[in-house]
């Protein structure tokens, strides 16, 4: 008795009813994931903007932690506590529009001429003028690191010290003499 029914409905009448249908899942899918981009976005930004502010240490603990986590999955490092320390708070460096004018005067009998020229800089931001203007980061410069000090449960090893080290070495831009690998105190 249902198909029935449906035979007697015009075949574009199904058509459109069935676009509609796929129109309404296509709009409904990217809003739920567009307000979690939105968030990750954010979250994202925040992440940025702490990544550079070493006053309270996340840049230092995130690298930390992921040492850490890589160190300990070596073979006889055992448990680790690792130590960073920076050099500086890193950089945003901004995005500028700059407009240069330069302007010439030619006096008279002498021939002498004059020219200045006058710049000017203006950031750019991310969103057009009001509030909540943020300005447009074109690059971001992570904190330099200073030293390493690994605390492990195999530094007393030479071979496990020299696997720490070398691959500190290879993820970090810091010299040699700026790794320390020392047994920890069980």
């Amino acid at each position: 008795m249902r198909f029935e029914k449906l035979k007697k409905i015009p075949k574009n009448q199904i058509l459109i009813g069935g676009l509609l249908g796929v129109l309404l899942l296509v709009i409904a899918i990217p809003v739920d994931s567009g307000k979690k981009k939105t968030e990750e976005t954010t979250n994202t930004g925040q992440e940025t903007e702490d990544s550079g502010n070493t006053d309270d240490g996340v840049y230092e603990r995130k690298m930390e932690r992921r040492l850490t986590e890589v160190l300990e999955t070596m073979d006889g490092v055992g448990k680790v506590e690792v130590m960073i320390t920076l050099k500086d708070n890193g950089e945003n460096v901004v995005e500028k529009d700059t407009s240069i004018s330069s302007q010439s005067t030619q006096e008279g009998e002498n021939g002498t001429t004059q020219s200045q020229t006058q710049s000017q800089e203006e950031t750019v931001f991310t969103q057009p003028q009001g509030s909540g203007q943020e300005p447009f980061v074109s690059k971001e410069v992570t904190p330099q690191i200073e030293g390493i000090l690994v605390v492990a449960e195999g530094g007393g090893n030479s071979v496990v010290v020299k696997n720490i080290s070398d691959a500190v070495l290879a993820l970090f831009p810091v010299e040699a003499h700026k790794i320390k690998v020392v047994k920890m105190n069980l």
